[in-house]
């Protein structure tokens, strides 16, 4: 019986979730890691944004994240371009018309936003903004994933997402793993700290 694998990585900006591709792009297969055959992504982050990317050999893993009865949080750090007022922060908790596919909009579900302290601490990868351009943090905790959401809410309220990292799923983070590093943790602590 073959024993599935888990792993954390810290997707560093500039590079998709996918180890293959036909395009001239930065593949999870440049990371200097020995992935085991089958090893794939669990959802995806796209190719600007960074942080918590979970990957297995298990192909359960996905369905039992995404479409299981019990939601589970997802939180992301993002950096806007302007000040973000406390409007703005009440409409982004109490949902937000973002663009979906075929032309329709989609309002996005009530969810945890606050300003926080820029993470100075935060890889030193960011994005240099001109000394006079302000810029705020929030840290936004969902329970669900639709395509480019967070991009999407900061957008309908009028704010260029600068940077967005995905700090951590349920229990799973990236506070001690540097850009381009991964972790592997066993299946017991995989599955306890997703809540699966």
């Amino acid at each position: 019986m073959n024993t599935h694998r888990y792993f954390l990585l810290n997707k560093p900006m500039n590079m998709v979730s996918q180890f293959v591709s036909t395009h001239q792009v930065q593949l999870l297969s440049n990371i200097n890691f020995d992935f085991p055959e089958g090893t794939h992504a669990i959802g995806r982050l796209d190719q600007m944004s960074e942080g918590l990317l979970l990957l297995t050999t298990n192909k359960k893993v996905t369905k039992l994240l995404f479409q299981g009865t019990r939601p589970h949080v997802r939180t992301y750090l993002v950096q806007v371009k302007n000040k973000v007022h406390q409007d703005t922060l009440k409409q982004l908790r109490s949902g937000v018309k973002i663009s979906a596919p075929n032309g329709t909009t989609y309002t996005t579900a009530p969810c945890n936003v606050d300003l926080i302290e820029p993470p100075i601490d935060l890889w030193d990868n960011g994005i240099q903004l001109h000394e006079n351009q302000q810029s705020d943090w929030m840290r936004i905790e969902l329970t669900e994933g639709k395509f480019h959401q967070v991009r999407k809410m900061v957008s309908a309220m009028h704010h260029r997402c600068i940077r967005l990292v995905r700090w951590s799923i349920e229990e799973l983070n990236v506070a001690s793993i540097a850009p381009g590093e991964v972790k592997e943790v066993s299946e017991d602590y995989f599955f306890k700290a997703l809540n699966l």
